[in-house]
């Protein structure tokens, strides 16, 4: 049995409201996330991507989206965060200075056609972001090897670059 939740007369998989959506994102991201990185808005440092530095004001305030630490990495691995923050143009812009020249960016987001996401609706949601939205600002900003996938079964995209 398939456990749901409904929203607007829409019905959703209950696991989309538990958290830890990264989970849905490791496969993929292991293939191009190679080295040393920083996963940004972890919420857990057990929901952290694996061998990646935790970034969340959840359990530190010493990082956060827009202070890293002062080195380059090879990677930024990010899952259902960029919703949340104040800023995501000035946070991704950022991260790209701390991405050495042809790291890589990987983001999972929660996809708009979830209605329980939008903002309006999950206020802890600052943000409802569009795939092809993601697509025209990272090749406005000079980003390299954009991928942007469609939705998946976690109602959610993802959105992989190379500096």
């Amino acid at each position: 049995m398939i456990a749901v939740i409904e929203h607007n007369k829409q019905i959703y998989p209950e696991f989309q409201s538990k958290g830890f959506a990264a989970k849905f994102a490791f496969p993929f991201a292991l293939e191009v996330c190679k080295g040393i990185g920083y996963d940004i808005g972890c919420n857990r440092k057990e929901w952290c991507f694996p061998d990646a530095f935790p970034i969340d004001i959840e359990f530190s305030t010493a990082y956060d989206a827009y202070n890293l630490p002062e080195m380059q990495v090879d990677y930024i691995f990010s899952s259902h965060c960029l919703e949340h923050l104040r800023d995501w143009v000035e946070a991704v812009d950022y991260w790209k200075t701390k991405l050495k020249k042809g790291g890589v960016l990987f983001m999972y987001l929660p996809h708009p056609s979830q209605t329980y996401w939008r903002p309006w609706h999950n206020r802890k949601h600052i943000h409802s972001l569009y795939p092809d939205m993601l697509r025209e600002y990272l090749t406005d900003r000079g980003w390299n090897k954009i991928f942007v996938s469609g939705v998946d079964l976690n109602n959610s995209f993802y959105v992989m670059a190379e500096k």
